[in-house]
């Protein structure tokens, strides 16, 4: 894959899409995230970085609801999400508005999480039909676009037990764009997959960032995150510890432990 330009920053202000405010979880007596804030701009693609254990992936399912804060707010798309107090957490209030900002959020998991018993072409079909529920003709059009856009249309008819990892999280990444989010969640998307298939998923990432989409991504993916991100937030021990331009932070001299952090992933790749 060839470097590419970081996209540029929006020239005014873009709206927010998400933004968190002292967001923290609990798992009993484990703290994973501890104040957590950020505010990601319609067109922005936030790379987020951070050592296993940092509280990475539980933050992005919060964003999604996956995961249920134990405390803090949460804004997605112009809506506060409502929760109500529960022990000494939160729980949600209105699932209704839940399932809608969902709806809008799209997100692709480490693990594909593709139906076995479901053609390709049927995976990619199956949330605009019974969750949006849109017309089977218009998403029969729109998903075999969606997978004509990560070079999997002569796959669809094919049942996942027959790709690749990396077919696998292509059709996976259909899926999501083909229910039209605002926004796109990827979880270490690439981590699951043998060292040979990475290459062909960051590429179609890479391109859907040169389109201007909103994007938030937990990877160990060093130089994607340098060449395609806008903006780089570091989580360390569930706290934002560094944020900024991939340029300014790739740079070195920033944040000590950031600059720790990159060596080490560059000596391993």
């Amino acid at each position: 894959m060839q470097p590419a330009q970081s996209p540029p920053m929006p020239s005014g202000p873009a709206p927010s899409v998400i933004t968190a405010q002292k967001l923290t979880k609990r798992y009993g007596a484990l703290e994973v995230l501890r104040g957590v804030d950020l505010e990601a701009h319609e067109g922005e693609v936030i790379s987020i970085l951070g050592a296993s254990g940092s509280g990475k992936s539980t933050f992005l399912r919060c964003l999604n609801l996956l995961e249920v804060p134990t405390s803090g707010d949460l804004t997605v798309l112009g809506e506060r999400v409502r929760f109500r107090p529960k022990g000494d957490g939160l729980r949600i209030a209105d699932h209704g508005q839940v399932n809608r900002l969902r709806s809008q959020v799209g997100m692709v998991f480490q693990n594909f999480c593709l139906w076995s018993h479901r053609t390709v072409l049927q995976n990619v079909m199956e949330a605009p039909i019974h969750v949006q529920g849109r017309n089977r003709h218009e998403v029969r059009d729109e998903a075999e676009a969606a997978l004509a856009r990560v070079g999997m249309a002569d796959r669809a008819g094919y049942y996942p037990s027959q790709l690749s990892g990396g077919q696998q999280q292509r059709v996976a990444i259909a899926r999501a764009i083909v229910m039209q989010p605002r926004v796109l969640l990827f979880d270490e998307p690439t981590s699951a997959l043998d060292p040979e298939l990475v290459g062909e998923v960051l590429k179609v990432m890479h391109d859907l960032a040169a389109e201007g989409r909103t994007m938030l991504i937990v990877t160990h993916e060093m130089a994607f995150a340098r060449d395609v991100s806008s903006r780089i937030v570091f989580l360390e021990q569930g706290r934002v510890r560094a944020q900024g331009t991939p340029q300014a932070l790739f740079r070195g001299g920033m944040d000590e432990r950031f600059d720790q952090f990159v060596s080490h992933f560059m000596r391993q790749g």
